[in-house]
């Protein structure tokens, strides 16, 4: 099963410019898992350390709904449905 990603601009240092990548899996967790193993080293801007947290910084949506208010990592994800990454701004 292929699932969509959308990468932002500042992350595809990683992802060699692609604006899109296929991973697979069944939760968000696992087409994270699938996904750092595509694009080496984008853990490091998803994740808190080693803890398997995102970083608050970065928001996922599936289908344009936010997954911090669904199930978080736990998540399902299925063919066709389509993943964003959106990197927050912060600034005043």
């Amino acid at each position: 099963m292929s699932v969509k990603v959308r990468i932002p601009a500042p992350l595809r240092t990683f992802t060699n410019g692609q604006d899109v990548i296929d991973a697979s899996g069944s939760t968000m967790g696992q087409l994270l898992e699938d996904l750092k193993s595509k694009a080496p080293g984008i853990e490091t801007r998803l994740f808190k350390g080693q803890t398997g947290q995102l970083n608050r910084f970065v928001n996922i949506y599936v289908n344009q709904e936010d997954i911090r208010f669904l199930q978080n990592l736990d998540t399902p994800v299925k063919e066709g449905d389509e993943v964003s990454i959106v990197a927050a701004i912060a600034g005043g």
